[in-house]
């Protein structure tokens, strides 16, 4: 680990030590007793063999006693999010499938999705605009329908640092925003004109911690979920505030011309680092027993194109539960990604999943794929699976939405609980 990751993790140790005294009895675990665990979990890992991971026989039903079996809520293509009924009778279904988990992004096209009071003071509205959200906390209804039926709920900061070019948070805010060695701003997303916030900007990781940490004091979830969305592409970060910031801990340097410049994409990462630091803490101050999730893209991806630098993060203890977004057609590419080291060594620390694709609006994906994906997943003794996204498991889909339901019912045939590291698991 470098010097900057051992600051790190006596930053964390120190907090967690504060965290104890504060929280005795919602921890039931000494500080010391977690640093321990985690490390000796690491020392473990690295005398793992690729003995450990035979490949095994195909099994029809999980034989563990958890099993992670998510779904994705998102306002993108999807309208499950904008009718009460429609929200209250998707919830049942996925209950009655054995579902057991659900991510719904609460933060989207430069607005949140829940009444908020830091929206409003920030970007000037409190809500997302949309018809069928005002007059509702969709947010809210999630958490007590979806505790009612044992489904865990984990909001899902979809967005991350990255809105919409012509939001009002990018039109209120142009100060916040980075760009590229050129001097433009605008990321193509599809038809879609984006920016991308300044990570480094202290007025940004401000606003963007205000927003978790109103929805953890605010509501009763079980977890906040981040993905690579919390970094940003490699080719920004040339803008006034960080190349004064690179050029006050490089002796006037200005950043390398090469964005993919390995120290200039390292201290990128780093910094990144720092703020999931300070957001790790920042909840766990509030609420220790809310777990950190994180769906990223695989590592390499994540860390050279979003300098989101999850396998550190993972090392460094800043996640609790970890579903890579593994969304390949070909099943030897698809099992390939479950088998990198950095993969394999997080599943032996924390509830490791599998990001499994169902479709998008454009793209149908056939029930075979899913279930050889969801058999490949099993095999490897992988923590669960989740879907993204849920208007594709079963409601835009060449097969009939019977046939794709009863397929699910096939594969989650009976009901079990969600892996949490807060509550016991173990690897």
């Amino acid at each position: 680990m470098n010097s900057n990751g051992l600051h790190i993790v006596k930053k964390i140790t120190s907090k967690l030590a504060e965290l104890t005294a504060r929280h005795t009895k919602a921890l039931n675990i000494s500080c010391q007793g977690i640093c321990a665990f985690l490390f000796a979990l690491s020392a473990a890992a690295v005398t793992v063999t690729s003995a450990s991971y035979p490949e095994a026989i195909a099994i029809e039903t999980p034989t563990r006693a958890s099993e992670l079996r998510g779904v994705w809520l998102t306002n993108i293509d999807s309208d499950v999010l904008f009718d009460r009924h429609r929200l209250t009778k998707a919830l049942q279904r996925l209950r009655e499938l054995n579902f057991n988990t659900v991510y719904p992004t609460v933060w989207n096209w430069g607005y949140t999705l829940y009444p908020s009071p830091v929206a409003k003071r920030v970007i000037g509205r409190s809500l997302d605009p949309t018809t069928g959200l005002q007059g509702r906390d969709i947010l809210k209804e999630i958490v007590k329908q979806g505790h009612q039926k044992g489904i865990g709920v984990i909001p899902w900061f979809e967005f991350g640092f990255m809105a919409p070019a012509d939001s009002e948070l990018a039109t209120r805010h142009p100060e916040w925003l980075t760009n590229r060695r050129n001097g433009s701003q605008i990321w193509k997303e599809g038809p879609h004109n984006r920016v991308w916030l300044n990570p480094f900007h202290p007025e940004v990781q401000q606003f963007i911690q205000d927003l978790i940490v109103e929805i953890v004091s605010k509501y009763d979830v079980d977890g906040i979920q981040l993905d690579d969305h919390l970094g940003f592409p490699s080719e920004f970060g040339y803008d006034a505030f960080t190349v004064q910031l690179y050029q006050k801990e490089h002796a006037g340097q200005y950043p390398p011309a090469n964005p993919q410049d390995p120290s200039w994409v390292r201290w990128r990462t780093n910094k990144i680092t720092g703020f999931m630091t300070r957001l790790f803490m920042a909840v766990k101050d509030l609420k220790p027993k809310c777990l950190i999730s994180l769906a990223p893209n695989p590592q390499s991806f994540s860390y050279s194109y979003s300098l989101a630098d999850w396998e550190s993060w993972e090392r460094e203890g800043l996640i609790e539960e970890l579903t890579v977004q593994v969304y390949r057609d070909d099943l030897s590419s698809f099992i390939a990604e479950l088998e990198k080291p950095e993969v394999q060594t997080a599943r032996h620390h924390i509830p490791v999943s599998i990001g499994i694709l169902t479709g998008v609006k454009d793209k149908f994906v056939p029930l075979g794929q899913i279930q050889k994906q969801v058999e490949a997943v099993r095999n490897r003794g992988f923590a669960g699976v989740s879907f993204f996204y849920y208007e594709t498991l079963w409601n835009v889909a060449k097969e009939k939405p019977a046939e794709r339901q009863s397929s699910f019912q096939a594969l989650f045939p009976e009901s079990v609980e969600r892996p949490n590291i807060l509550a016991g698991w173990k690897p």
